[in-house]
């Protein structure tokens, strides 16, 4: 009896197709979740070049930290501001670049284009830009305005980071939205209308309903990304002043990498992808109450 049966022969082509992202997922994901989890239960110097097995010491000393509270009240403020003023000014933006009127392409090409550029040369000029002889309080200072040392307030560094995120990664949601809106049958509004359905109306009975998947998929692409931030905070702040903008991801990098313990970073990096996983999670199962057609 042969032993290569067609059968076998189809496994075998398929088991080779998925091999790659099999073995990439085993090398650059599952393999280093487990290292990190196997590091925060050690105390590393690397410096020292000590490596001691010490259990939940680090995860012991979470829980006692004060700065890594102060850095996930920073972080709570990031993600909200940045998921708020994204997705919604990201809709907006959808919802007016969705007309039929001249010049829509260009300006969809130009809130779309902050998105393609370098991140770390996008937040040094923002940084230039921000500084108190820079362009925005030279703008500013033409309406008689005087503007603040935005990146060294306590009360305005945080306002900073956020918008220079904000207009750098709005386009990618409103090309996401404007696709879907795209797809909204035209004769639902033509028949509201005729109901007399307002424009209000229309897009809160219509429009949203039909495109609350993409806004699913926004909002939860938007929250993991804020929960990640740090070059913005490296280049524009430090973390400054003071810890107002020591999110948890640069608490992470400043234990791991500056103060080199490596055992409780990864012990703050199991948190992180908690965290993560978490609000991910509730997003999932709050979905089947206000996507449509989700059961």
């Amino acid at each position: 009896m042969t032993f290569w049966t067609h059968h076998r022969r189809d496994n075998l082509v398929g088991y080779l197709f998925v091999a790659p992202a099999l073995l990439g997922g085993l090398a650059f994901v599952l393999v280093p979740l487990a290292l990190v989890g196997w590091y925060s239960l050690n105390e590393w110097n690397v410096l020292g070049g000590t490596f001691e097995f010490v259990g939940a010491e680090n995860y012991e000393r979470l829980l006692a930290d004060e700065r890594l509270r102060d850095s996930l009240v920073a972080t709570a403020w990031f993600a909200v501001g940045l998921v708020v003023l994204n997705l919604s000014l990201a809709l907006l933006l959808a919802v007016l670049l969705n007309q039929e009127l001249r010049g829509t392409t260009l300006f969809r090409t130009l809130f779309f284009s902050p998105v393609l550029v370098s991140l770390v040369a996008w937040t040094l000029v923002w940084q230039l830009m921000l500084q108190p002889e820079g362009s925005v309080n030279g703008l500013l200072g033409a309406f008689g305005v005087d503007g603040p040392n935005w990146l060294r307030g306590e009360s305005t560094a945080m306002v900073a980071v956020i918008v220079v995120q904000v207009v750098k990664n709005v386009g990618l949601n409103m090309v996401l939205f404007l696709a879907a809106l795209q797809g909204v049958p035209t004769p639902l509004y033509e028949a509201a209308e005729l109901d007399g359905a307002g424009a209000w109306t229309r897009f809160r009975r219509i429009t949203i309903p039909l495109i609350s998947p993409t806004i699913l998929l926004t909002s939860i692409i938007t929250i993991v990304g804020s929960l990640q931030v740090f070059a913005q905070i490296a280049v524009l702040t430090q973390g400054g002043p003071g810890t107002s903008t020591t999110v948890l991801v640069y608490y992470l990098y400043q234990q791991a990498f500056q103060f080199h313990h490596v055992g409780y970073g990864a012990a703050i990096s199991v948190l992180l992808f908690a965290i993560v996983a978490a609000l991910t999670l509730a997003q999932w199962r709050m979905r089947r109450k206000w996507v449509l057609d989700e059961t």
